[in-house]
């Protein structure tokens, strides 16, 4: 298995030919040198979890509070460094501004500093690059004109260490909401009606995972088998079970980990046949 290896990856996996199967966990680009590699080298299967820009739709008759407490695990977990994190939160423009207001609120309460420490809920980003990537992305959604609530800049004076930064009145057609951040940048998008969120959920070239925070099942389900993701979370977020299999649609891969469908990933299915004697005694002497 390989977990995100850069661009020599591709090098690795062609040399090898005795290898018949590459797992690969990482970014799209790098996913199309692997899957390349391995077509030159033995035709390896490869199975590859990718980027996404997962949707987390807000309901207008959500419990709010409920909702930000999601919306904020669902973004931040892991600095943000996360594949399915809920990086465009779309939120019914009914209770839109209270919604902002709270998530704002949460964010700004987040505990930044050494990861060591009990009390710290966010450490560094992984390097420097990606710190790099990251304030860039934050400077292109002011100059875009996303409205910066919270954060925005680096946090304290050394390290890799990013302010929790919250985005509101972002538009779909925005760097930050098109493109996957890898952060702790949490984009929220006013929609109206249902059938314009899945519309707008589903114009994204990725396809990892999606949320639903609502009362209402029949909602829930509409949108939930409506939304082109690997994996739907109702009235939850990043809960993951060793029997559920999961993986992306479009650019956020292919195959499944986890589960009975992660296993067939590894198997391949053979056929025997065999020729039997022909019996010839009479039926009743067998």
């Amino acid at each position: 298995m390989i977990a995100g290896y850069g661009p020599t990856a591709g090098a690795a996996i062609s040399e090898h030919m005795d290898v018949d199967k590459v797992a690969f966990t990482g970014s799209v680009e790098v996913g199309r040198i692997v899957t390349i590699a391995a077509a030159k080298s033995n035709l390896k299967n490869v199975t590859l979890e990718l980027g996404g820009k997962s949707p987390l739709i807000i309901c207008d008759d959500a419990n709010i509070d409920e909702a930000v407490e999601i919306a904020y695990v669902g973004l931040f977990l892991n600095q943000g460094e996360c594949c399915c994190a809920s990086s465009r939160i779309y939120c019914h423009e009914k209770i839109y501004d209270e919604f902002v207001k709270k998530s704002t609120e949460r964010a700004k309460k987040r505990v930044v500093g050494d990861p060591r420490a009990p009390q710290t809920e966010q450490g560094p980003q992984v390097d420097q690059e990606q710190f790099d990537k990251i304030l860039g992305y934050i400077e292109s959604g002011k100059k875009e004109g996303a409205k910066l609530m919270c954060g925005g800049s680096r946090w304290g004076n050394k390290g890799f260490f990013i302010e929790p930064t919250v985005f509101a009145d972002v538009k779909d057609t925005m760097k930050i909401a098109e493109e996957e951040i890898f952060g702790p940048v949490m984009s929220i998008i006013k929609y109206s009606n249902i059938d314009e969120v899945i519309r707008r959920s589903n114009k994204t070239t990725f396809g990892l995972a999606a949320g639903v925070v609502t009362r209402d099942i029949t909602k829930a389900l509409t949108l939930a088998h409506n939304i082109r993701a690997g994996t739907v979370w109702i009235n939850c977020y990043d809960n993951f079970s060793a029997a559920a299999p999961f993986g992306g649609f479009k650019h956020s891969g292919m195959g499944r980990e986890l589960g009975e469908y992660g296993l067939r990933q590894y198997t391949e299915v053979k056929t025997v046949n065999i020729k039997l004697p022909r019996h010839t005694a009479p039926i009743e002497d067998c």
